[in-house]
């Protein structure tokens, strides 16, 4: 018996392929979630949050790169490995460019489709556990330990602080949106606003930036929400 892997959520219309994909990725170990539709499969993920997300293209309602942009547009960095029987240059660059991480074109063979889940799992799992570390000038903050310091001073940080900073170094520099934040952090039964995001980005800021008034690490993506900024 195979031991379980990560969870994959497979968004395809055509029942046929879908039955064939499902059974030959629980038969790896994969567990697997499925939707029918575009506007299905971005619920699901929002909603499941998959290891990685298995995407065909050409779908009712939501196209597989609409539903890819939503997601990117809203702050969530799951892999996206995109399947479609266009083979053309341009559709390529066209998932790509909407934020998928790899694109295979039908029709494949399963023991590839395999190895490039497989491949991006590795890497995202390395990029995961490289942001458990981060360090901003002369802070360091263990996101997995929940640990603070600014070098031997220890910067005290609230679980929910703990919580922004790990969602916006798993975006890898990308913005993360208030509703965002709100869905992630305080969940669908609090009710707080999008201001409660904004004081909490002030609080952090007080914290961490050397002048919290111009913020080098935690900066505002105007209209959109905020990114962090750990590459310079």
């Amino acid at each position: 018996m195979k031991a379980v892997r990560e969870r994959v959520l497979l968004v395809e219309d055509e029942p046929a392929m879908r039955i064939a994909l499902q059974d030959a990725l629980e038969a790896e170990g994969y567990r697997v979630l499925t939707a029918r539709d575009g506007q299905a499969g971005l619920e699901r993920a929002l909603k499941e949050k998959p290891a990685l997300l298995l995407l065909d293209v050409m779908l009712p309602g939501l196209n597989g790169f609409d539903l890819c942009a939503q997601l990117r547009r809203l702050g969530n960095p799951v892999p996206v490995l995109m399947l479609t029987a266009k083979g053309a240059l341009g559709d390529r660059v066209a998932g790509l460019e909407a934020g998928a991480d790899d694109y295979l074109c039908k029709p494949f063979e399963m023991a590839e489709l395999i190895a490039r889940i497989q491949a991006l799992l590795r890497r995202t799992q390395r990029q995961t556990q490289a942001r458990e570390i981060l360090r901003l000038a002369g802070v360091e903050i263990d996101l997995g330990k929940q640990i603070a310091r600014r070098g031997q001073e220890m910067i005290y940080l609230s679980a929910r602080e703990f919580a922004m900073l790990r969602l916006m170094a798993e975006a890898g520099g990308e913005p993360v949106t208030r509703e965002r934040f709100l869905d992630v952090v305080w969940g669908y039964t609090s009710f707080p606003t999008t201001r409660t995001v904004d004081n909490y980005i002030t609080l952090l800021r007080r914290k961490l930036e050397d002048d919290p008034e111009h913020p080098r690490w935690i900066q505002t993506v105007r209209a959109i929400g905020y990114r962090l900024d750990v590459a310079g």
